[in-house]
């Protein structure tokens, strides 16, 4: 992949090269990617469509997004910590979604891990953000994992989370504002402090 500075749109805004690589990136990119959640259910939503995305282009969760949400009941913790068998099935069944049993089996652990979770999942994730981490000038500056992120695996397995690598987990911290990756330039970096 060939190394990239921030690129400025047809709007005359400066973005991360993957914001403008498509419009649905635009939109994210714009007004969701690197904004802080800290409420328990868009940190569920956010790792749930991480460890979806695992393997795929993020652009393929993004389109299917609200199918996601409809299909796991708006990523309620304690609607989707019930889900049984019945539910497993329809949801391999429901192509709105990724059909990724594995994927879809650690979503509801995931849910039932979170509530779990003494002070939830914003007071046991957010411990781990790094607001001083450097900002990247290029996209060969932004890492895949961190030490915080293989820390922050090691804990969310240790708590009976699934599907949650390091990289997974980085990406979780990036996308939920633990970190800002927007590279210098962007005229997103440092907007959420």
């Amino acid at each position: 992949m060939p190394v990239s500075i921030a690129v400025v749109g047809l709007d005359g805004l400066a973005r991360c090269p993957w914001g403008l690589s498509a419009p649905d990136y635009v939109a994210y990119h714009d007004e969701e990617w690197g904004r802080p959640v800290r409420d328990d259910r868009g940190l569920y939503e956010r790792m749930c469509l991480e460890a979806f995305q695992s393997g795929l282009s993020w652009l393929t969760i993004l389109r299917k997004r609200e199918g996601f949400r409809a299909a796991f009941a708006g990523f309620d913790p304690e609607r989707v910590a019930g889900f049984g068998p019945a539910d497993e099935a329809r949801l391999m069944a429901d192509a709105g979604i990724v059909r990724n049993r594995a994927k879809i089996r650690a979503a509801v652990a995931n849910a039932r891990a979170a509530l779990d979770l003494p002070g939830g999942l914003g007071a046991f994730l957010w411990p781990y953000a790094d607001p001083d981490a450097p900002a990247p000038e290029t996209t060969a500056d932004v890492p895949a994992t961190t030490p915080a992120s293989t820390a922050l695996a090691k804990e969310l397995k240790k708590n009976g989370f699934r599907f949650v690598g390091p990289t997974t987990a980085y990406a979780l911290m990036q996308a939920c504002g633990l970190v800002d990756d927007h590279l210098t330039g962007c005229h997103r970096r440092g907007a959420y402090r």
